[in-house]
């Protein structure tokens, strides 16, 4: 686990290391200082005859779109688009963030490669996380990049959003590493199904999020073990590169609190991190902890149960702990009644009015 600096460092160092092939899959590809850094990295190791693959959302990474890959593409690497921009294909994204290398190292986080994402999170650039893998993860990460590469191809399933069959099953690549790939649904994904047991269970969770907007049974279980004497901490951004979903979280504040869930607002720098953690599991990937992420865009997270990455993890958690400050439950009741009603607003439009336009855009229009 590692911070912008580090995780930028590490994908160059591995890019530049290259000898057979590289999979490359991220939300947001900046035409920025960096992105084009990485870009010129990918186009060296075309050239020198590595198979280079890289998988575009074409929202997040628009700005990259025009002529930004020609120069790759003519050395003989590949890119290809997720979901291209039309009315009714809009919102459904493809968020996950993913690298794998020779089939021998990988990773995977909330970096998305920009300007900003460069820093220690504390002093400069925004706040993630990124983790490394190697080993039996790297297998399931590559064989996620090959099957959303052909789902790139083959256009998104509309019907999917429409149904409430089961979506996807959480899957174990190792006795203590699982995968939690999920996509559009009605259902609980894996990664939902996965963390909701470990909190039914848990005596310490701590959960480092970048937008949080939980559906009604997770805000129940975090209430819930709080009642039976769990500690409870969920640290969100004080500063968000999203203001409605700041304000949609903050919506959520009241109720947590006065059932004694701690919520910590991240101080220095925008909080972009996603970390779930309890006293046995630590989950790491793309996923927020709002409907967007939970049910409609393409998500990849990873579960852990090793003791020592576990314990990486809860050292990481409370380095954001240390970075932000404790939400007073008596000066929160007092706030402003304008500032409630935006919130409640901001709730009301992500938790609701997002996932009713993407249902009704992705109706069979026959």
């Amino acid at each position: 686990m590692g911070t912008g600096r580090e995780f930028f460092s590490r994908l160059l160092r591995a890019i530049n290391g290259a000898k057979r092939s590289i999979r490359l899959e991220v939300y947001i590809f900046a035409n920025d200082s960096v992105g084009k850094a990485v870009r010129s990295a990918l186009v060296m190791a075309a050239h020198h005859g590595v198979e280079v693959r890289v998988l575009l959302d074409a929202l997040g990474s628009n700005e990259t779109a025009q002529g930004f890959w020609d120069e790759l593409t003519q050395a003989g690497g590949q890119v290809r688009w997720f979901n291209p921009l039309e009315l009714r294909r809009l919102p459904v994204r493809n968020h996950r963030k993913l690298l794998v290398v020779d089939d021998k190292a990988g990773g995977t986080g909330g970096f998305n490669i920009a300007e900003e994402y460069v820093g220690d999170g504390v002093h400069h650039g925004w706040a993630d996380l990124g983790i490394a893998l190697y080993g039996a993860a790297v297998a399931a990460l590559a064989a996620e990049f090959d099957r959303m590469w052909a789902v790139a191809a083959e256009g998104p399933r509309w019907r999917s959003l429409l149904t409430r069959s089961a979506r996807t099953t959480p899957r174990w690549v190792s006795p203590d590493v699982q995968v939690l790939a999920t996509g559009p649904g009605q259902t609980a994904g894996a990664f939902q199904l996965a963390l909701r047991e470990d909190l039914i269970r848990a005596r310490d969770i701590l959960l480092v999020v970048a937008y949080f907007v939980p559906t009604r049974g997770i805000r129940k279980l975090l209430r819930d073990a709080a009642k039976r004497g769990a500690r409870v901490r969920v640290v969100v951004p004080g500063t968000s590169d999203v203001e409605i979903a700041r304000r949609a979280a903050r919506h959520l504040y009241g109720p947590l609190l006065r059932r004694g869930v701690d919520v910590l607002e991240y101080q220095p720098q925008v909080l972009h991190a996603k970390l779930y953690l309890t006293e046995h599991s630590a989950y790491a990937g793309s996923s927020n902890l709002d409907v967007r992420s939970l049910y409609i865009n393409h998500e990849l997270m990873f579960r852990f149960t090793d003791p020592d990455i576990v314990r990486r993890g809860w050292h990481q958690g409370e380095l954001f702990c240390s970075h932000s400050r404790k939400v007073d439950p008596a000066v929160w009741e007092n706030r402003a009644g304008w500032e409630k009603w935006r919130d409640r607003w901001s709730w009301w439009l992500l938790s609701k009015v997002d996932p009713w336009v993407t249902r009704w855009l992705a109706r069979d229009p026959r």
